[in-house]
């Protein structure tokens, strides 16, 4: 008997050195956790001994350990499978295989309501933009990505659906949008009308191919735009597409789920080499299109990348916020479209786009509130332009107030933005030759 309890002992040890040893031959396969692995540590820091090194070391294993990605994915299958719940903090189980993405259950429960002021700071920043691209004679739109259970929440849990509200930050933006005037295109009614075909894959948080198509059709139908149709097209059905939320819950048994090509596919090349449409800049051109395109998008862009460069002889697709407006100069643009996910609008408030302030008249603020010094600045110099920004008095700001800035004898309207606090500020671009240390800047509010 004393011999079996040595050899389950042993046993035992030898099981829990697997992770430790392996990792002397074991070859780590690339991550698919949607966050950024521990890198190795040294013993040295810039300024000598690095006394956090085994506390370091230790954050490193548990990121590498040999079979990691093994055990993850049999822990979630567990967790998944008997118990009908996710491991992983950044995923919803749902029913019938099902998965949603965690960062979407604020907006699905209509919690964490940005303020009014904050939906004031997207739709007017949006108007300012759409103003500029105007002057230059640029078409604009903006396009709200749909969250996947914004379509397709019968598969979420139960006792998340028990505590949802009807409300949330998309609908109650709407409502400024109209007020600002802003071009809009409302994807939510299109998609929500599709109801023979689901337009979302099971195991991943965006559209298929099929829901991608459907968006840039009435995106090019807003804008009253020549493009090629797919809604009626053929298509094949290959079921080779790996899910990003699969490959987060179960990433070395990721289950492959059918994905729609069309034929022909859109008729478009990349000028620079790209690996995927993931890509942060990507520039294309098609032989049958017609002018230019800037489109400044999230992850929903991937898919729906092919069908909005076919249409633009020229087109040129960012990832990168803040947005840099120089890009409609540079493109030679005649039309902008802003694409940004459901989940990612209290963003909005937060990253003004980089672009001259536009001037104003003394007559476009006869009902200013008011002057205030500001004396909290923070001044950048970017290139040609100097970033200006400061923080407001909070128990003077109204809702609709826009935000007039004074820089010596010119006058200039700001940008409004919620700060990563929630305090309100303002924030300009100037030419850094118009910018003076001993000028005072005053700002107003008006409406």
């Amino acid at each position: 008997m004393k011999k079996w309890k040595i050899l389950y002992i042993i046993l035992f040890f030898a099981l829990c050195m697997i992770p430790s040893v392996c990792l002397l031959f074991y070859q780590e396969s690339a991550s698919t956790e949607n966050r950024t692995l521990a890198v190795f540590p040294s013993p040295k820091s810039d300024t000598g001994w690095n006394f956090d090194y085994m506390k370091e070391l230790g954050t490193w294993f548990e990121d590498h350990f040999a079979f990691r990605k093994e055990f993850v994915t049999l822990n979630d299958c567990l967790m998944a499978k008997v118990f009908g719940v996710s491991a992983n903090e950044s995923v919803i189980a749902g029913k019938n295989g099902w998965l949603y993405y965690k960062d979407s259950l604020k907006d699905y429960q209509g919690t964490d309501l940005l303020k009014e002021r904050q939906l004031f700071d997207i739709a007017h920043t949006l108007s300012m933009v759409q103003d500029y691209a105007g002057e230059k004679g640029v078409r604009f739109a903006f396009v709200i990505a749909p969250n996947k259970n914004s379509l397709y929440g019968d598969n979420m849990p139960y006792y998340y659906r028990l505590l949802r509200n009807e409300t949330n930050n998309r609908k109650r933006l709407k409502k400024f949008l109209k007020s600002e005037h802003i071009s809009y295109v409302d994807l939510f009614t299109r998609l929500g009308q599709e109801s023979d075909t689901v337009l979302y894959h099971e195991r991943d948080s965006h559209w298929n191919n099929r829901g991608a198509a459907i968006a840039a059709e009435e995106i090019f139908r807003y804008l009253d735009r020549e493009h090629p149709s797919y809604v009626d097209r053929d298509y094949n059905i290959r079921q080779d597409f790996e899910g990003d939320l699969d490959a987060m819950l179960f990433p070395a048994a990721i289950q492959k789920e059918k994905e729609l090509y069309y034929v022909p596919s859109p008729e478009f090349e990349y000028i620079e080499e790209v690996e995927s449409n993931f890509e942060p800049k990507i520039h294309t051109v098609s032989k049958s299109g017609k002018g230019s395109l800037v489109m400044y998008r999230d992850s929903f862009g991937n898919a729906l990348l092919p069908f909005m460069a076919e249409p633009f002889s020229r087109a040129y697709f960012s990832r990168g916020v803040p947005y840099q407006l120089k890009d409609l100069d540079e493109c030679e643009a005649d039309t902008l479209v802003i694409e940004r996910a459901e989940r990612f609008l209290p963003d909005m408030a937060e990253n003004p786009p980089v672009m001259p302030a536009p001037r104003l008249a003394k007559s476009d603020i006869e009902a200013a509130r008011g002057y205030m010094e500001i004396t909290d600045m923070e001044r950048t110099v970017q290139g040609d332009y100097t970033k200006i920004r400061g923080t407001l008095p909070q128990d003077k700001i109204q809702t609709y107030d826009r935000i007039a800035v004074y820089m010596g004898q010119d006058l200039y309207e700001a940008f409004p933005y919620s700060d990563e606090n929630g305090k309100e500020g303002f924030l300009l671009y100037v030419k850094t030759e118009q910018w003076k240390e001993d000028n005072p800047c005053r700002v107003a509010l008006f409406q």
